[in-house]
């Protein structure tokens, strides 16, 4: 099936989904997608489709592609308690609609002012069967403007098995990739390549280059739907020419679609008085004084010291760099991540090492042989009429620089300005970006770059507003000017008037005050009103995560997932390796505590390792610890892992999806036999997740033999409301403070309080702020949130009395629907 590409519904500013104030939709409850906070007052067909479900309040509406793709748009959020008022349905459920009919027209006024918050999300509610493979968020989109990229999930065909060795063998193909083989795929390929012993070569553009070497594909210019030639020699030729094909004709997790029209040049824009023009590359708004930052050439000598001499310096300073990179690749995420494997895969490159031994072996010293051949590499790649190719002229320059300072010992530290500071440039390099102070730099405007940059992708990760491609104008802006950086208008305003200025203040005042107010006390302790202690913990799902959790005041980790260790991977992780993550985080917690969750994998979310069959309803089949009971080994090596961390006692365990007290007493035993092996000198906290009605009802019978209770929301929501969240026609409907799910969370509270255990809350109603009085009426002692969310979390509880939640919670308990207790819960606020 061909890929679906899904048009903004809506005018407004398109953002991650993550960023949504609801857990449900932040925390992808119900599916991925994107979110619009709309400006505009219709909502149109994103695709041509059928119209699934319309609810009766008009609020939110299903979608099936052709295809069979399903999309869920939701309009505001808590807008079901309007009753239907504002909006207006132009469609009915089996209407067949085409891309930008209008289906519900909404009066924004009434909503603005009535609900919680307009931001729309539209999400792919079956993703167990398509996957986003691109999205445009962080910007203003139009209606029609392309929005997201969904591909049908389906195994890659492998090619036939290996021919006779030493033969040479080809395959020519095009390449689906959107804007071919740049930096990240590249750095792939030549991973790939160096686990065969076969000597393979690719063919473009009537030039070759070694598949080990990304830098040799990039120069190719390798572009979507290109004929490329394979060419292999070897043992295992047959079968490393079939894996690199299914890698790149698979996707390689990129959008297989022909690229978007780039926007506009900010040359061919309008002027605009007493501004300059460029592109935007992160938006946002700053004020500040504008500062230039220059690189101060690194000087070395042309001449060596002697071969050996050299060489020894070239490869210490290899090792080095490597040792710094695989680091910061770990502890990042996301795209930080990726660049940063990029860099890695790029200073392995055999043309790149090849070249500065040949240099230093005619007698230039290290620095000198690889600054001779990595230049021209890259000054090469600048010239390139692929835009997305010349950008990564930056990232070998990068490299250049980074190596040349270990080598010289000449680095460079953070970048050090005054406080409000617009940081002006003739272009930077990623790793300037990742120097940057945050607490001084508000914002960067450079001469060059483009808006798929390195630069300018970790800029908009970091959220720092950022401006692009201002040409050669930047340069008459002098040191110290008072600018205003727009980079959503993609504008930079230089030495504006008084009124200008004042006005631009109060829209950064009046969005920062309140955040900044729950930041200086998110490292408070978290106690309500009259005293009680209600600990505010983080969710965890990767290591970058920690550091955020603790710059916004979290007292631990009350669930670490730990599926980004198992996931997308050919073999499970070692010992070794899982230890090394989850001390990692153990550090940056800095002795707070760090509850582990055992893995939590199944028929909805397998590894290619485990031999799981696909299951009719994975919801209610293998999965959570089953898996680890049924692949002992697999549960083994991770608890031994888990208990490697230190200090000992730092770590608690905490078990998934039981059901029973013999599935807690069977990891039990397994804990305590580990513990033995390991001679720790304590008994060690093993807790479970309370996920299905029979744990929550049997919680007095699993709470005499378990630490302490953690009440996972998203699924005991699911399965005491037998709602789907994958299912169209009731996901919309899943609501975690519905009465059945709440008086379950009442149940496990009094089942864990029999045995003076703890009960806390893990799920998506942690992170409700609407919820979080009626958890704490109900026993919850311990909140474990999104960490953005944490601060605002801890704010809300340092103004609430047990007493008065514990009558709130009463009453909750007592209402008939979730749209009850979700009034009740508006009233308690007001």
């Amino acid at each position: 099936m061909a890929p679906i590409i899904l048009s903004a519904p809506m005018q407004g500013w398109a953002l991650p989904v993550s960023q949504v104030p609801d857990a449900v939709f932040a925390e992808a409850m119900l599916g991925d997608g994107v979110a619009i906070d709309p400006t505009g007052d219709g909502l149109y067909a994103p695709c041509d489709a059928t119209v699934l479900t319309l609810l009766d309040t008009n609020h939110a509406i299903t979608l099936r592609t052709r295809d069979g793709a399903e999309i869920l748009i939701h309009i505001g959020l808590d807008t079901v308690a309007l009753g239907g008022r504002g909006f207006t349905p132009r469609v009915a459920v089996g209407d067949t609609v085409a891309t930008g009919d209008l289906l519900i027209g909404f009066d924004l006024d009434l909503l603005v002012r009535e609900s919680r918050a307009v931001v729309t999300p539209i999400i792919v509610i079956n993703p167990e069967r398509f996957a986003i493979t691109t999205r445009t968020t962080d910007q203003r989109v139009e209606i029609g403007t392309p929005l997201m990229t969904i591909l049908p999930i389906a195994p890659v065909g492998r090619q036939p098995a290996a021919q006779t060795a030493g033969e040479v063998l080809t395959r020519t193909f095009a390449v689906p990739l959107p804007h071919g083989i740049h930096a990240r795929p590249a750095a792939r390929l030549g991973e790939l390549a160096k686990t065969f012993a076969s000597s393979i070569r690719i063919e473009c553009h009537d030039k070759t280059a070694d598949l080990r070497s990304p830098i040799g594909l990039l120069s190719l210019g390798v572009r979507h739907d290109d004929s490329i030639t394979l060419t292999g020699q070897g043992p295992d030729a047959a079968t490393a020419i079939a894996a690199i094909a299914d890698l790149i004709l698979g996707g390689m997790d990129e959008p297989i679609e022909t690229p978007r029209t780039p926007a506009p040049a900010a040359a061919t824009r309008p002027t605009i008085d007493g501004a300059l023009l460029g592109v935007t590359a992160a938006p946002g708004l700053a004020i500040g004084q504008a500062r230039w930052f220059r690189h101060a050439e690194i000087t070395v000598p042309e001449q060596g010291e002697g071969i050996a001499v050299e060489q020894e310096r070239f490869t210490a300073a290899l090792a080095t760099l490597a040792a710094r990179l695989a680091d910061q690749a770990r502890h990042a995420r996301g795209a930080e991540q990726a660049i940063v494997a990029a860099h890695a895969a790029l200073l392995d490159d055999p043309m790149l090492l090849e070249g500065t031994h040949a240099r230093i072996a005619s007698g230039q010293s290290a620095g000198h042989a690889w600054r001779a051949t990595i230049r021209p590499l890259a000054e090469g790649l600048r010239g390139s009429a692929d835009q997305r190719l010349a950008e990564r002229a930056d990232d070998m320059l990068d490299l250049e620089r980074r190596l040349l300072g270990v080598i010289t010992g000449v680095e460079d530290a953070t970048i050090r300005v005054p406080a409000d500071t617009i940081l002006l440039a003739d272009d930077l390099l990623p790793s300037d970006v990742l120097a940057l102070d945050r607490s001084t730099v508000v914002g960067i405007c450079v001469a060059r770059g483009g808006p798929t940059s390195h630069v300018a992708i970790l800029a908009a990760t970091i959220g720092l507003p950022a401006l692009v491609a201002v040409g050669p104008a930047l340069s008459a802006v002098a040191d110290g000017t008072s600018v205003i950086l727009e980079a959503t208008d993609a504008l930079i305003r230089v030495d504006p008037d008084a009124d200008t200025l004042g006005a631009a203040r109060v829209r950064l005042v009046q969005a920062d005050m309140r955040r900044a107010d729950m930041l200086a006390r998110a490292g408070d302790e978290c106690r309500m009103a009259d005293g009680t202690r209600i600990e505010a913990f983080a969710n965890l799902g990767a290591i970058g995560d920690a550091r955020l959790a603790v710059d916004n005041g979290a007292e631990g980790s009350g669930l670490l997932r730990t599926e980004f260790l198992f996931l997308e991977r050919d073999s499970a992780p070692t010992v070794a390796e899982q230890t090394a993550d989850y001390q990692a985080i153990a550090d940056m917690l800095d002795g707070r505590p760090l509850i582990v969750r055992l893995l939590d994998i199944g028929g909805d979310k397998p590894a290619p390792y485990l031999p799981m069959a696909a299951e009719e309803n994975p919801a209610l089949g293998l999965r959570g610890i089953r898996v680890g009971l049924a692949y002992p080994q697999l549960l083994e090596d991770q608890v031994r892992a888990i208990l490697s961390v230190r200090p000992v006692g730092q770590c608690r365990i905490m078990v998934p999806m039981i059901a029973s007290r013999d599935e807690l007493r069977a990891v039990r035993d397994v804990v305590d036999r580990i513990a033995g092996e390991l001679g720790l000198p304590e008994r060690v906290a093993v807790g479970v997740m309370i996920e299905t009605p029979a744990a929550a009802v049997t919680a007095d019978l699993i709470a005499a033999e378990a630490d302490f209770l953690s009440i996972g929301t998203n699924d005991l929501t699911q399965y005491a409301l037998a709602m789907d969240r994958g299912n169209p026609a009731v996901a919309a409907g899943i609501d975690g403070l519905h009465p059945a799910v709440l008086r379950l969370i009442a149940q496990t509270c009094e089942g864990g309080a029999r045995h003076d255990r703890w009960t806390g809350v893990c799920g998506g109603l942690a992170s409700d702020l609407a919820a979080v009085p009626i958890l704490i009426g109900l026993g919850v002692t311990e909140l474990s949130s999104s960490p953005a969310i944490i601060p605002e979390v801890k704010a809300l509880v340092r103004t609430l009395a047990l007493d008065t939640c514990r009558a709130h919670a009463a009453r909750a308990l007592a209402c008939a629907s979730a749209a009850e207790v979700r009034s009740l819960a508006r009233e308690f606020a007001a």
